[in-house]
């Protein structure tokens, strides 16, 4: 391996967080992208979709409820997490 790949892989590997990390990470990405894709239904379903509004409105709408509602998802993925662990567990054949 030459020097170059050498200082890349060290870099690569000093940008990760330490496993013990793993469940604030998962807790951040789900709740990121579940507060999100529910923002942007709930936004949708509760005006009516007029070109005016999907140009206008619409986006701002989604932002405004993705600030509540990103920490919400964020603080509750990290205390079900445990009970959907265990769930799962349940259900599923070891």
């Amino acid at each position: 391996m030459n020097e170059y790949n050498d200082i890349s892989y060290k870099v690569k590997n000093t940008r990760k967080l330490p496993v013990r990390y793993s469940p604030i990470v998962f807790a951040f990405f789900m709740s990121a992208i579940m507060a999100l894709l529910m923002c942007l239904v709930i936004t949708a379903a509760s005006h009516p979709l007029t070109k005016t509004y999907i140009s206008g409105e619409y986006l701002a709408g989604v932002l405004h409820a993705y600030k509540l509602a990103m920490p919400v998802a964020f603080v509750c993925v990290l205390f079900v997490r445990p009970l959907v662990i265990k769930l799962v567990a349940l259900c599923v054949r070891q």
